[in-house]
């Protein structure tokens, strides 16, 4: 009884032996390594102006406009298109942010959103949560941009300054905002705003703004590009820009480096508004008042 046993067990190590040279081991993946699908923000005032339809765009008569440094910016949607047929929605949704009614409508939730910088990450997925394929376009909703602009002051009425200003602006569809700061002033507003909405900050000067300044308005819309709005629309008052790969982006899920995807947004005088005078410079003392805040164009590249 005893050698039969003793058979037995050398026969199933045997086996096992052989099992796992056979097959192999499943690789062990240290807590960490898996690879990604990484987005990262690139502002360029030097990139090409384009209008809603992707098509190159002067800055209108009667309009002044100039091109902002970019503090920061958050997204609320990101999705890979195969297609120029695909429709939105149709592609490979990567990330939605998180929305309430809480304000009445469908809202994104200001306070969720991730606010990155030049070269900061926006979002990443493992590689393996992401369907392989060929993607021609990306898309992506931007919902808040923040960042310094050069203004006129008219001293007395006779002596032009010139100073730097923080606005925020709010171009996501709607969004639910409880407070928000420019740069040192917080503005506290516990509803709903709707795309276009804007807060200014003048920081003290001494002597002739001591104590600073700020204010808020309403744009009638902002500028989003999408050059396949004829194949591919997107919904009215949306904010999903759409920028084509130079080369189509392919995932096959075997990519043993990370894919660095950087979105690079035209910053080429995005931000517009009425001139009252003529003079290239935005005045807000003098009446002038922002129209347009929209990124002009997106052109997204990638690294594996």
């Amino acid at each position: 009884m005893r050698k039969s046993f003793l058979l037995l067990s050398v026969t199933i190590i045997i086996a096992l032996y052989w099992l796992v040279s056979a097959c192999g081991t499943p690789p062990v993946v240290p807590p960490g390594s898996e690879k990604k699908v990484v987005f990262k923000f690139h502002f360029d005032s030097t990139q090409a102006r384009l209008n809603n339809l992707g098509m190159p765009a002067g800055v209108a008569a009667g309009r002044g406009a100039l091109s902002p440094r970019v503090n920061e910016m958050a997204a609320h949607y990101i999705e890979l298109s195969p297609n120029m047929l695909t429709p939105l929605g149709g592609g490979e949704v990567l990330y939605t942010g998180k929305e309430t009614t809480a304000g009445g409508a469908n809202a994104i939730i200001f306070d969720s959103l991730k606010k990155a910088g030049e070269g900061d990450i926006i979002y990443s997925i493992p590689i393996s949560s992401v369907k392989a394929g060929t993607f021609e376009y990306l898309r992506v909703s931007l919902a808040y941009q923040n960042f310094d602009i050069k203004f006129k002051y008219t001293y007395n009425g006779t002596i032009p300054m010139y100073f730097d200003g923080t606005l925020a602006s709010f171009v996501g569809y709607n969004t639910y905002i409880k407070n928000y700061t420019l740069k040192t002033q917080t503005i506290t507003v516990n509803d709903d705003k709707l795309q276009g909405y804007w807060g200014f900050e003048i920081p003290p000067v001494s002597p002739y703004l001591p104590t600073g300044y700020s204010s808020t308005g309403q744009a009638p819309g902002t500028t989003v590009v999408n050059p396949i709005a004829s194949t591919s629309p997107i919904p009215a008052g949306s904010c999903v820009v759409t920028g084509k790969f130079a080369q189509p982006l392919v995932i096959t899920g075997d990519e043993t480096e990370d894919i660095i995807v950087t979105v690079s947004l035209s910053t080429n005088k995005s931000f517009e508004w009425i001139e009252n005078n003529a003079d290239g410079w935005f005045e807000p003392a003098a009446g002038e008042v922002v129209v347009d805040m929209g990124i002009r164009g997106m052109v997204p590249t990638y690294t594996k």
